[in-house]
């Protein structure tokens, strides 16, 4: 273990995540992968090894320092891009169950040979439009969480993502900026999709100190039959 994989081990562990060998290699081999892979495709503007570690595998775990992963069964990614959230918290808490949607099919073969690559169980893997999936048995209205990063604002990630949570569930988007203004401009598409505020975790990514936010909603009842519209429609008209 270096001193970059140590920094990142002991961060975890200060935020109550264990991971051991075999994980830490895991998210090792993902790094190798995805800088190779990016020489070829649009995968990252981060390849420097210790950024790749803080802003793409810390800052995506640190979903799970505000949701307690241990209790998902499911968890759906939306516009997974490289593959975060999603492959870095199925690494920490392998039990599981990861589905990623993606529109792009490139982006899907290279998160298909991640998987296999590090030997992750247990991952789905879906290239089309969040649109379309959403309205598919199995994936409506199915999961324990829904995830997306820095993706879109939030009257059209309430679209995307709140249809794919179960009733009960919690769909979290995870933000950079202070996104209150975008909450505030989204109350009618989370009445439309039956959703409600649950809380927005504020916090700092060590070293750098850039500003995080992590939005939880609540899934308050099934999506109702006209949701999600059209693809392309909600990014056009979002329900403001």
């Amino acid at each position: 273990m270096d001193s970059i994989q140590k920094d990142f081990v002991d961060r975890l562990e200060e935020r109550g995540i264990t991971i051991n060998d075999k994980q830490l290699d895991q998210f090792e081999n993902y790094f190798k992968i995805l800088v190779e892979w990016n020489e070829k495709m649009n995968l990252t503007g981060i390849t420097e090894r210790d950024q790749v570690y803080m802003k793409h595998f810390y800052d995506s775990i640190s979903l799970a320092f505000y949701v307690d992963l241990k209790k998902v069964g499911s968890l759906a990614d939306i516009g997974s891009g490289a593959g975060f959230p999603g492959i870095p918290l199925k690494i920490c808490f392998p039990h599981i169950k990861l589905t990623i949607v993606d529109s792009l099919n490139k982006r899907i073969n290279f998160l298909k040979h991640v998987a296999e690559s590090i030997g992750l169980e247990n991952v789905e893997l879906l290239h089309g439009r969040a649109e379309e999936v959403a309205r598919k048995h199995g994936y409506r209205d199915g999961f324990d969480l829904v995830t997306a990063r820095a993706v879109a604002r939030m009257a059209v990630l309430n679209e995307f993502c709140l249809p794919f949570v179960k009733v009960g569930g919690q769909f979290a988007a995870m933000k950079g900026s202070n996104p209150a203004e975008e909450i505030e401009e989204a109350a009618r598409s989370l009445k439309e999709l039956r959703g409600a505020l649950h809380k927005v975790h504020s916090f700092q990514l060590p070293v750098e100190e850039s500003d995080r936010h992590i939005v939880v909603i609540d899934k308050k009842g099934p999506t109702p039959s006209k949701y999600p519209r059209k693809a392309g429609t909600a990014s056009r008209t979002p329900l403001i």
